[in-house]
C-alpha cells in the first residue's frame, strides 16, 4: 500500500502498472494482482487508506474557543500532510477528471467530514449559503496550501498554519458583509478570543 501510495502521488494513476508498483513494493505481481485484484482496485485502496488516516486526525481533542481548535485541527492537519505526504499528495492530486466515481466520493468524504467538524467547532447548527460556500471555499484553499508546502517547503508550517487561520477570519469577514449569520458567527468567534 506504501509503495503505491507513493507511486500514485507522483504519477497520474494511468501511468503507474501493477508491475511498478510490485517492484516498488519488492512483491510478486501476482501477489498485487491476489490482494486487490488490479491496478483500480489497488488505487481505490490506497486511496482509502490515505483517507481514513488523515479523518483520524482531524478528529476533535478538545472543547476549546473555535479558532483556537480550528489551529489545533490545522496542526494535524499539516502533521498528517508532512508524515504522510505520498498519501496526502495521492488523495488530492489530479483535477475533476480524476474525481468521478469510488474516487471522487472517497476525496469528497474527507471534504465533508472537514466541513462538518469546522461547523461543530463553530457550533453552527444549519449553515446558510454564504457560510457554507465560504467555507468550503476555505478548505479548498487549505488542500492546495498542503500541496504546495510539499512542493516548496519554502514557509515554516507555524507561519502557514497561523496564515491559514487568518484567512479563516478574512473570509468570514469578507462573507459577513453579506449574510447576517455569518456576521453573528464572526462577532461570536471575536469575542471568544478576546476572552
Amino acid at each position: 500500500m506504501a509503495a503505491a501510495l507513493e507511486l500514485f502521488s507522483k504519477h497520474d494513476a494511468e501511468d503507474v502498472s501493477i508491475d511498478d508498483v510490485a517492484s516498488a513494493a519488492g512483491a510478486s505481481r501476482a501477489l498485487v494482482y491476489h490482494y486487490f485484484g488490479g491496478k483500480q482496485e489497488l488505487y481505490v485502496a490506497a486511496l482509502r487508506s490515505a483517507a481514513s488516516q488523515l479523518e483520524a486526525r482531524l478528529r476533535p481533542q478538545g472543547n476549546g474557543r473555535p479558532l483556537d481548535e480550528l489551529a489545533l485541527g490545522l496542526g494535524r492537519y499539516f502533521d498528517f500532510v508532512e508524515e504522510h505526504a505520498a498519501g496526502f499528495a495521492a488523495l488530492l492530486r489530479g483535477g475533476p477528471a480524476n474525481r468521478s466515481g469510488e474516487i471522487g466520493e472517497i476525496v469528497d468524504s474527507v471534504r465533508h467530514r472537514l466541513f462538518n467538524l469546522i461547523t461543530k467547532q463553530m457550533r453552527v447548527e444549519e449553515p446558510g449559503p454564504c457560510l457554507r460556500i465560504t467555507l468550503r471555499s476555505w478548505i479548498a484553499s487549505v488542500e492546495t496550501a498542503g500541496l504546495d508546502w510539499l512542493e516548496h517547503r519554502d514557509i515554516e508550517r507555524p507561519v502557514l498554519e497561523r496564515m491559514l487561520v487568518d484567512h479563516m477570519v478574512a473570509l468570514l469577514g469578507v462573507a459577513a458583509n453579506h449574510d447576517p449569520q455569518v456576521e453573528s458567527l464572526l462577532e461570536d468567534l471575536v469575542r471568544d478570543q478576546l476572552l
